[in-house]
């Protein structure tokens, strides 16, 4: 047995207390507690520190913003905020915060909480990647870059405690979509300051018996590469209408989480493995799920790396991959080639500009470079976070390179938390990524490329990009707005410090007691909206 397999059911019997005959699943059921697949251990739980969907999965169980989504048609519902109004010129909103909010711990949530977590992700001494999501806010940009020092000066105000005012730099007409993302949760003040100063990078307030939060549950236990339990928040403002009572977020492999799934030991899967797509479809389809995804999965060029330095060269590894052949004969689950950066329809925003998949222009380019049949070029390599589908996508493309340009890439790969690592530190030469849309608009996507933006890794900066998008966060008429989107992805496409590969299909397995977990586009499901069917009778 594999012993990843043997650990994981060894963890779900402890951690549920399992009888010898009943599985997770059907104790699950029973009391109303989710067993979930993660993938892989949490970079951390801190929402100004983590980048990752994995963490987006355990934060949304612990924390609630502003605003939430409906789960099925993610339509913008009141979250801590009962209501708001927005001013006629679209600069100011007006948050009108819940009287009765609570934290876990039973302290009133208001609106300071909102003011400490934002003055703490925009501070400088943070260092926070997603900082530049609050630049919509007015003076936002200039506190994090240390050009204002006094946050009073940013736009943020609280009139009286459950209030909270928000004014813009320009109208934002996603506004509303992003305070559901964990860079805008609240933070519990004295909690954090507790456990170090406000911009500790090091803390241990995210630890069980120190994170108080304000989400449909609680962080009761968490083993390191073992499990992440959490309990149901009594002092939720609609605790009565959660039915869950815990969830049990296990950090497992891909191939010994799909056995633990037929097992019935889990009932979400974070993906379903590649070689075992073709079984589900003929076996349990019922129990295996395609849902569309707002996602590119990429490559980032790392743009000071020798040879790569070269757009020239950057265009030639990326004509050269024949992106039909990985969707349909090695991935098989309904993903779409990525000719372009940002996902179709995004918004209402399709790229016009794509590039091709042309291996005669790709050789063209790298004898231009200098490496006519790929002689002379160094050996570099492609770092991936451990993950049989990346490897798999990894030796198809290290072929296709062999085989059309003559050139010789090394492959290796690195747990979750070491490849994150690695690229902040920007040691790699090509890297996987995936972008998932944090909202649906194309400046989640494109924005990831300009120069200061604390996720691109890439060392690739240019300032006529950098302005476009810049114009296209104030510009109010849709058209012109896509228009500078347009020249945007054009110079994106033309540089090429990504290598976008495809868009992606959400795969999942999902067993049939679990109720309340709609597809959307964004993956996003609110917990309080989850149950499990207690007639649903386990699978033979």
């Amino acid at each position: 047995m594999h012993l990843r397999f043997y650990i994981l059911l060894l963890a779900c019997a402890s951690l549920a207390g399992c009888g010898q005959n009943q599985s997770n699943v059907e104790k699950g059921n029973a009391e109303q507690e989710l067993y979930i697949g993660i993938g892989t251990e949490p970079e951390g739980l801190d929402p100004h520190i983590v980048t990752g969907v994995t963490e987006h999965y355990v934060l949304l169980s612990l924390f609630e913003g502003l605003t939430t989504v409906h789960p099925e048609t993610l339509a913008i519902e009141p979250g801590v905020a009962l209501n708001w109004d927005v001013s006629k010129d679209g600069l100011r909103y007006t948050f009108y915060l819940d009287p009765e909010a609570r934290w876990s711990n039973g302290d009133p949530l208001t609106a300071e909480a909102f003011l400490f977590a934002y003055e703490r992700i925009l501070s400088p001494a943070m260092g926070a990647p997603y900082a530049y999501m609050l630049y919509c806010i007015r003076g936002a940009e200039a506190f994090n870059k240390g050009e204002l020092t006094d946050f009073a000066k940013v736009g943020l105000s609280s009139p009286e405690p459950h209030t909270l005012i928000i004014d813009l730099e320009a109208p934002t007409p996603y506004l509303l979509s992003l305070p559901t993302h964990y860079t805008w949760f609240p933070l519990h003040k004295p909690t954090v300051l507790a456990n170090g100063d406000m911009t500790s990078r090091i803390s241990k307030w995210t630890k069980p018996g120190n994170m108080v939060s304000n989400g449909p549950f609680t962080l009761a236990a968490w083993r390191l590469n073992h499990s992440i339990y959490v309990s149901k928040n009594p002092y939720y403002n609609g605790a009565e209408t959660v039915q869950l009572n815990g969830i049990h977020f296990l950090p497992i492999a891909t191939d010994a989480e799909e056995r633990a799934f037929r097992a019935d030991q889990l009932h979400i899967s974070s993906t379903v493995p590649i070689p075992r797509i073709d079984w589900y479809r003929k076996n349990q389809p019922e129990r295996m799920r395609f849902d569309t995804y707002l996602g590119v999965y990429y490559y980032l060029i790392n743009t000071e790396r020798g040879p790569l330095k070269d757009p020239r060269v950057r265009k030639a590894l990326a004509y050269s991959i024949d992106r039909e052949s990985i969707t349909e004969h090695v991935l098989k689950a309904g993903q779409k080639p990525a000719y372009h950066f940002t996902p179709p329809n995004t918004g209402g925003y399709t790229a016009e500009v794509k590039l091709p998949y042309d291996p005669d222009l790709a050789r063209q380019l790298l004898a231009e470079a200098g490496f006519p049949g790929g002689e002379g070029f160094p050996k570099f390599e492609l770092l991936f976070n451990t993950s049989e589908s990346h490897a798999t996508i990894a030796v198809a493309i290290q072929q296709m390179w062999k085989e059309e340009l003559g050139i010789e890439i090394g492959l290796y790969n690195q747990e979750w938390k070491v490849y994150l690592a690695t690229r902040k530190a920007r040691k790699f030469d090509i890297v996987r990524a995936a972008w998932i849309g944090d909202y649906v608009d194309p400046n989640t996507f494109l924005s990831l490329v300009t120069s200061e933006n604390g996720n691109n890794h890439s060392n690739w900066g240019d300032s006529k990009f950098d302005d476009l998008i810049r114009q296209a966060a104030s510009e109010q008429d849709q058209a012109a707005r896509f228009a500078l989107f347009q020249k945007a992805e054009k110079i994106l496409i033309d540089e090429m410090p990504v290598i976008p590969i495809y868009f992606y299909v959400r795969s999942t397995l999902i067993d049939e007691a679990v109720k309340g977990w709609y597809p959307n586009i964004l993956d996003y499901h609110p917990y309080q909206d989850v149950y499990l069917d207690k007639t649903t009778p386990s699978q033979p």
